[in-house]
């Protein structure tokens, strides 16, 4: 490993994000051949490398462990969802993508069972989505232009500070070729569904050049249980991203993106229907419409520039605005979400390591027209650094920490400790990594239901978490196994508390508090994979025991709707340029439930797909069938509650799918390949 390691370090300097790598004599350029990942000989470089770790290491000699859906993967799931990338990470193991408002669709990404809001989403190493992410964020990023994804589990606050508390999830754009490509994807679906998006990339000058990724979509709204209630949230979304690279002859580039979205999302009761007459209504006899109008825009730059023959400077930076128009019944929320970041970082390596140390300033802001008292402005300067080092032949170090200033919470340092052990054909791995999360009004049940019955956040702690794992692989010809065992300990986690004595003239009814004791994640996860020929299986399986302490602080009690067995399978047979047929089938065990007056313990469902693509030319024609078993909540349980909560929500949570049997089928055509 050591001896190349030097060629392994050269091109972590060379590049800000190795997905923005142009150097083709150098480096190989993964888009030449998206399924092709493994080393041809012992002079060819791995076309697998990852940037989420800041230095640039090929997979498979990471000391930290970052699991990669790589661009076949991503394909075969784009035909799947072509709209967002819920699908792409949601069948990835030890990944569960939860649903936050039924009545909105919105969604967050939930690793190894911490809270969704502790995952950082990352576009090319930039936060352009924001620090904190907005649930809905997750259902209005189009998979069309992607690479590869990137996924560390366990927190990764020593790389990206507060907001990676649970981990992160990098989205690595493709970068242009040496030809003008690209590709135009049309979809309809059975629930009156439709989407079309298009690449396109081309070279401008020797140094330069440019892609740019767009996108309509459309989504009628469906009551499939014909209750009143909106079960799959009706939308209208338009999305376009260019893409600039730059690169001289010293080896300096810039990657520079801009980002522009706009949607219309309604949920809530039906309106203007015939149930019961002019519109539907809920138990308390009003009717409750939930609709959210988004306009985001953001912009991000990297900047990487060689200094002497052993060093580099990296100057990144992002900024992004979201306003958003809520509807709550007869409640009226005007808000924006603001982030910036400007990081510069120094790297370099020696004989067997390779470090990196970097300052960087982020802010978060947010602004309520409708309740100013929830408005927060975060400014966080910090220091980082990592040290990536090769003991001997077999193991490997990588150590980082982060060293924050947080303007409502004081210092925080976050470490983090990662091995490799690679003896013949095993890999081991384990990290240690702490870190913490700057709480804000927007958990889960406020996704749902606004702000109009929230108290002003008072004497509120930040949320911390401790995470370990340990990894476990061999690798036999065709077959690679492995098992992880996973466990984090979080503190200070906030959920909401009703307020016991309410004024009577105040709608304010709960509150935000810091829970009582930690929460407790223990797990592991098995997954097999074994390539025949054009087939290729893979099988996974996830074990995970949550809990929680309850209201005494003493008592442990299971954490709500998270799984304690879930496994999947997939079977794909794919010749490319000609035909590809896939099966899966997925299990999520029962879950416990909280505030739910129908059941408190879920039921356990498969879900089962199929999907079939056939290519001829430059046109490939695809029919998938998700959901073949028709699994929907709402076939035995209502989502509406009874009565409406404190918090203002007039739902369960869901804890199955509410889609029911789904079929979309379309066309992709690519040229310039």
């Amino acid at each position: 490993m050591q001896k190349n390691y030097k060629k392994l370090a050269v091109i972590a300097l060379l590049v800000p994000a190795l997905a923005q790598a142009n150097d083709k004599d150098e480096i190989p350029n993964k888009h030449h051949d998206e399924h092709d990942h493994h080393e041809k000989n012992d002079s060819t470089i791995e076309k697998i490398q990852v940037n989420a770790s800041r230095l640039g290491r090929i997979v498979t000699e990471s000391a930290t462990r970052t699991e990669v859906i790589d661009g076949e993967e991503i394909q075969e799931k784009a035909l799947m969802r072509p709209g967002n990338i819920s699908m792409l990470v949601a069948e990835t193991g030890g990944v569960r993508v939860q649903t936050t408002s039924p009545a909105l669709g919105s969604a967050n990404i939930r690793l190894q069972g911490m809270f969704g809001r502790y995952t950082q989403l990352l576009s090319d190493g930039l936060p352009l989505y924001g620090g904190q992410t907005a649930s809905i964020g997750l259902l209005q990023i189009p998979p069309t232009d992607l690479a590869n994804v990137e996924i560390i589990k366990g927190s990764a606050s020593s790389l990206y500070g507060a907001s990676a508390l649970g981990g992160v999830i990098n989205l690595i754009s493709r970068t242009p070729n040496d030809e003008p490509e690209g590709e135009v994807l049309v979809n309809v679906t059975s629930k009156n569904g439709q989407d079309i998006t298009s690449y396109f990339s081309s070279p401008l000058t020797e140094s330069t050049s440019a892609s740019v990724t767009a996108g309509a979509h459309h989504q009628e709204q469906q009551d499939l249980d014909d209750d009143g209630w909106i079960d799959m949230a009706g939308y209208k979304r338009a999305s376009v991203r260019p893409r600039f690279y730059w690169q001289d002859d010293t080896g300096a580039n810039l990657y520079l993106t801009f980002g522009a979205m706009t949607e219309q999302r309604t949920g809530g009761t039906v309106a203007n229907s015939n149930f019961p007459e002019e519109g539907a209504t809920l138990p308390d006899g009003n009717p409750f419409a939930q609709t959210q109008d988004s306009l985001r825009t953001d912009i991000g730059f990297i900047y990487d520039k060689p200094v002497g023959e052993v060093m580099n400077v990296n100057v990144r930076g992002s900024a992004m605005n979201q306003d958003h128009e809520h509807e709550y019944g007869a409640v009226f929320e005007d808000d924006s979400h603001q982030s910036q970041l400007i990081e510069t970082s120094l790297s370099g390596y020696t004989e067997k390591a390779a470090w990196v140390v970097g300052v960087a300033f982020q802010s978060e802001k947010y602004k309520s027209e409708t309740f100013p008292i929830h408005d927060y402005s975060y400014q966080v300067p910090g220091v980082f650094t990592q040290v990536d080092f090769d003991a001997n032949d077999e193991v490997s170090l990588s150590l980082s920490t982060r060293a924050d200033w947080h303007s409502e919470y004081g210092t925080q340092v976050s470490p983090r400790i990662s091995m490799l052990y690679k003896p013949g054909d095993w890999t081991v791995r384990g990290s240690y990594g702490q870190g913490f999360f700057a709480p804000s009004p927007f958990i889960e049940d406020i996704d749902e239901a606004g702000l109009s019955r929230l108290a002003q956040l008072e004497n509120i702690d930040a949320e911390t978490a401790s995470t370990a794992s340990m990894d476990i692989s061999y690798v036999l010809g065709s077959v690679e196994t492995s098992m992880t065992l996973f466990a984090s300990d979080v503190e200070n986690a906030t959920e909401l508390e009703v307020i016991d004595s309410v004024n009577a003239t105040s709608d304010k009814q709960v509150r935000i508090v810091n829970a009582a004791g930690e929460s407790q994640i223990r797990g592991v996860e098995l997954l097999l994979r074994y390539r025949w020929q054009d087939i290729k299986f893979t099988g996974s399986y996830l074990y995970t025991d949550a809990t929680k302490a309850d209201n005494t602080g003493t008592n442990r009690i299971p954490l709500a709707l998270t799984p304690e067995h879930s496994a999947g399978a997939v079977v794909m047979w794919e010749e490319h340029g000609s035909h590809m047929v896939g099966f899966e089938a997925y299990y999520t065990g029962s879950q416990q439930l909280e505030n739910n007056p129908y059941l408190t313990k879920s039921k356990p469902y498969w879900h089962l797909g199929l999907l079939g693509q056939i290519t001829i030319g430059k046109i490939s024609y695809f029919l998938n069938a998700e959901n073949l078993l028709n699994v929907r909540q709402t076939k035995d349980y209502s989502l509406v509650l009874p009565t409406q909560s404190a918090s203002g929500r007039w739902t369960t949570d869901i804890w199955s799918r509410n889609d029911g049997f789904t079929v979309n089928a379309g066309l992709r055509f690519k040229f310039g390949e």
